[in-house]
């Protein structure tokens, strides 16, 4: 009997351990939720350059954490207050990035997707423009509308509505050109406006390596799905961006394929 006791406590114990260490569907499905928030959390951290913020958070709720244990008072009591509101304090951190969410939601035009997209060889006069402004080194931006309007965009330059013309392109991107210092927007295959302002990107790095128009052209693509084309003018190389990112140093045959991949 004194051995039958202590195997069935032992036998309870695995199987209440064994209960506790298989994870059941509910256990699964939490785990997989909070993954992706902490996933989606580091790749935004990472496009806006927010790393400071998430190891601030980190060590706020190490804080709390050690509060709690220790049960400090006063230190509780603040990280608390903080705590109870860490929905608006994310909101007011990343206000931009839920704008530029949301403008995309509004801007989406639905039936465009029931039209036919120009194809793809209708923008071939703006890679040749493309190829000889970075030859010449002659600075320029061009925007490229997808399915979210840019007619915002658009009222804040000069209208033009011509048909897309390598000529016409490196003509407005001309110094002397009264349009040049701007970006045009291109509407499938015309040439919608020109000397167009755009939002410049807050992402902190690429404040640190880029110029104006670089800024603009991601931007842009962080607030809409447009694909923004750059042309430097100090070193003639030709630039790409798209959903708030930038790729630099690219030839006209990538350019090519960004385009047939991206614009719809």
């Amino acid at each position: 009997m004194s051995f039958i006791l202590p195997n069935l406590s032992l036998f309870y114990c695995n199987a209440m351990i064994t209960q506790f260490i298989k994870p059941g569907a509910k256990d699964i499905i939490d785990i997989v939720v909070i993954w992706l928030i902490l996933y989606n959390m580091i790749l935004l951290a990472k496009r806006i350059g927010g790393y400071q913020i998430l190891i601030g958070l980190s060590l706020l709720a190490l804080l709390f954490l050690i509060a709690t244990y220790l049960q400090l008072g006063m230190t509780l009591a603040i990280t608390s207050i903080i705590t109870d509101y860490w929905i608006l304090l994310l909101a007011i951190l990343f206000q931009q990035e839920i704008r530029s969410a949301l403008a995309k939601i509004s801007n989406t035009n639905l039936l465009d997707s029931f039209r036919r997209s120009p194809k793809k060889s209708a923008y071939a006069p703006l890679i040749n423009a493309v190829d000889t402004m970075a030859f010449l080194k002659k600075g320029a931006i061009i925007i490229i509308e997808n399915k979210i309007k840019l007619n915002k965009y658009v009222n804040t330059g000069e209208r033009i509505d011509a048909n897309l013309s390598g000529k016409l392109l490196t003509s407005i991107f001309d110094k002397g050109s009264v349009l040049h210092d701007g970006a045009v927007i291109i509407r499938k295959d015309k040439i919608i406006a020109a000397k167009v302002v755009l939002p410049l990107s807050q992402n902190v790095e690429y404040r640190r390596q880029f110029g104006t128009r670089h800024l603009a052209a991601v931007g842009i693509t962080d607030e809409t799905d447009a694909l923004a084309i750059v042309v430097s003018e100090e070193t003639g190389l030709i630039s790409v961006a798209k959903e708030g990112t930038i790729q630099t140093g690219i030839n006209t045959q990538e350019l090519t394929q960004q385009i047939m991949e991206n614009v719809q």
